[in-house]
């Protein structure tokens, strides 16, 4: 049996710069048999969601420097690669079968042949009572970073002083809400005011700021923090890295998730206030969500309780239909999504109907 496969097709590499709708097309034309082949271990899922997330702009550049292992990267006349939730309909893999609910690495289009299915991990059917778009977010790649990140790397302490930018995407939402569990003070930033009150309103965050309405990073910081930061969960780099430097405690600990505001720059920053590490005994350390897959069972038995409860706040931006997933990705890069963005393909049953 063959079905129409509608995808989105990256139509050339995306270098120096951040994606445009234009660089991207969707393709209605292309069919696609729903029997996986018999030899080799491939899995045929049905794609229900699909995750916008940063890291993309890494999967659709030609820069092998940049290029981290265990991804599958972009190729031009393709479709565009990324996480997504998805049902399976067929199956050469001895660990997945019909009607099994993954996520993982998927393709942008409505069905697609994974033939690594190494990189699918399985929902447990105790764990389908929440909506299934959290695994492309709170569930998934970005709440295992925002766990990881601020629990295995920053060892936090209660009553530390926590701050986080780009507080109100993904992963920052998250990092803000598991430091006031944990009992710290948490300051975030965020790119406009609706933002703000997002974060001090809905997210239980102590304080935040405008970052665009700052001169002075340094004089922010240190009103906000006249104690110092203890640590400091980093998207940015540049000039709000120089900045925080300049205001960590002794023994602070920074976990380095992103720096946003490099990634199109022909030469980076420089950072002025590096002898900071030195004179403040600071730890910076490096990560991806992929150097922690072993805790994923430890972090679901961890957040599944305070989701069920409604201690957790997640808000998501969901858009409907492949044709729609161009503009969602690029207003990623110009800050128009408010929350997690997600693309909806298709609705599956026990998806609540109240989000955002």
């Amino acid at each position: 049996m063959e079905m129409s496969n509608k995808q989105v097709i990256l139509r050339e590499y995306v270098s120096g710069r951040f994606p445009t709708e234009a660089d991207m097309y969707v393709n209605t034309s292309n069919y696609i048999s729903l029997k996986v082949p018999p030899q080799g271990s491939t899995v045929l899922v049905k794609n229900l969601y699909l995750s916008c997330d940063p890291m993309m702009r890494f999967l659709i550049m030609d820069n092998s420097h940049h290029r981290m292992t265990k991804y599958v990267y972009c190729t031009p006349g393709s479709p565009i690669c990324g996480y997504g939730v998805a049902k399976v309909l067929d199956s050469s893999h001895p660990e997945f079968k019909q009607g099994d609910l993954v996520w993982g690495l998927t393709r942008w289009e409505e069905y697609s042949f994974i033939t690594n299915p190494e990189s699918l991990i399985k929902i447990r059917h105790t764990d389908t009572d929440v909506p299934l778009s959290y695994y492309t977010g709170i569930l998934g790649m970005p709440g295992k970073t925002a766990y990881a990140g601020f629990f295995e790397v920053c060892s936090p302490k209660k009553g530390e002083y926590v701050f986080v930018s780009a507080a109100s995407g993904a992963v920052g939402q998250l990092v803000g809400q598991f430091a006031k569990l944990a009992g710290c003070y948490v300051v975030g930033s965020a790119g406009s005011k609706e933002k703000v009150d997002l974060l001090k309103n809905k997210l239980g965050f102590d304080e935040a700021f405008n970052y665009k309405e700052e001169h002075d990073l340094d004089a922010a910081l240190k009103r906000y923090f006249p104690q110092g930061i203890d640590v400091y969960f980093e998207h940015v780099g540049g000039e709000m890295l120089d900045a925080v430097l300049l205001n960590m405690r002794e023994h602070g600990r920074i976990a380095v998730c992103g720096m946003i505001s490099q990634y199109n720059l022909p030469e980076p920053q420089g950072i002025k206030n590096l002898m900071q590490i030195g004179f403040k005994r600071l730890h910076i350390h490096g990560f991806t969500h992929r150097d922690y897959d072993h805790i994923v069972p430890k972090y679901l038995d961890f957040v599944l309780p305070y989701i069920r409860q409604g201690k957790l706040v997640y808000v998501e931006d969901i858009v409907e239909g492949l044709e729609n997933a161009p503009a969602a990705l690029v207003g990623l890069f110009t800050d128009r999504n408010f929350g997690k963005q997600v693309v909806a393909l298709a609705r599956h049953d026990n998806q609540s109907s109240n989000q955002t």
